[in-house]
């Protein structure tokens, strides 16, 4: 089942024929279909050591090439900045064979994803994280500013999209508490200076091995932002000990961590709903986060 309405399909026969085509330096390689967590790209093993990305929703193949190319720089500077491996840009394919869009090239990381190896009862990864985040935040802004159209910025900004999520959760979650919930994160005060983010710290782009963090994936909302935004594996990855290490670490103020579990709820509220059907482990980690945030979970 497709996960978006307007997915790109995309096969092993079509990503060979590209890769024949525009780098034949790898045809020998043999390609892998990955059976990847995430939603914004399907990926594909190129012989051992590099991966290959394709866009799962149309869009304008402009701004789909801006998009590989501002990642490929933030790619650059985490690898630069920050000793957690990361995959790193080789080259951008053109739109061919049938394949309407660019598509990139980048280095393979070994590991599996936090929806696949659960760390969430390890202070050893929680510490990994909270040192990442912490590294993030240490890069220059450089003169960069909030884009001002994602997550990261006034909480109440986003009234209307988590409306509709009530909207269309109401048989699926208990919409009265999380209404109130929402009542009181859209009145906490705004957060005073952006840092850098990596954005989207979800268990779909954090590689795990052995229990520790082995890589950070996906860097497409990496910028400027507010810092609490990086709070947000607190609740969707960690259990209760381990995200009291991380908030230890980090040495997050009540705000702070207040505003961390608002980027959760708002980011949770979207997934629940909308991959319910199509990508269930998406809808179970979201609705874990929010049990989470209730004090209704397990850990």
């Amino acid at each position: 089942m497709d996960m978006h309405s307007d997915q790109v399909r995309v096969s092993k026969e079509l990503v060979g024929q590209l890769i024949r085509d525009q780098f034949p330096e790898w045809s020998d390689h043999p390609i892998t279909p990955l059976e990847s967590k995430g939603t914004v790209n399907a990926m594909f093993r190129v012989g051992p050591h590099l991966a290959a990305r394709f866009p799962l929703r149309m869009d304008n193949p402009a701004a789909v090439q801006a998009t590989f190319e501002a990642e490929a720089v933030a790619a650059r500077e985490l690898h630069e900045n920050t000793d957690v491996p990361v995959p790193l840009p080789l080259v951008l394919g053109r739109p061919g064979a049938g394949f309407p869009m660019p598509w990139s090239v980048q280095t393979w990381l070994p590991g599996e994803t936090a929806m696949e190896q659960d760390p969430g009862g390890s202070d050893a990864f929680a510490l990994d994280l909270a040192n990442f985040v912490s590294r993030v935040r240490s890069i220059d802004l450089a003169g960069r500013v909030f884009p001002g159209s994602v997550r990261g910025g006034g909480l109440r900004e986003h009234d209307t999209w988590v409306e509709h999520c009530f909207v269309q959760s109401e048989g699926l979650l208990d919409i009265p508490t999380l209404r109130r919930m929402w009542s009181r994160f859209r009145e906490l005060p705004a957060h005073r200076g952006n840092a850098m983010t990596h954005g989207d710290l979800t268990p779909t782009n954090v590689l795990v091995a052995d229990g520790r963090l082995a890589g950070v994936l996906d860097f497409g909302l990496y910028g400027p932002a507010d810092p609490a935004l990086d709070l947000i594996p607190a609740w969707h990855i960690l259990h209760a000990g381990p995200r009291a290490t991380l908030r230890s670490a980090l040495q997050c103020t009540d705000l702070e961590w207040l505003r961390g579990q608002a980027w959760a709820f708002q980011q949770a509220m979207g997934l629940v709903w909308y991959y319910q059907e199509s990508h269930p482990s998406m809808a179970l980690f979201a609705r874990r986060t929010l049990e989470r945030l209730m004090g209704q979970d397990q850990d």
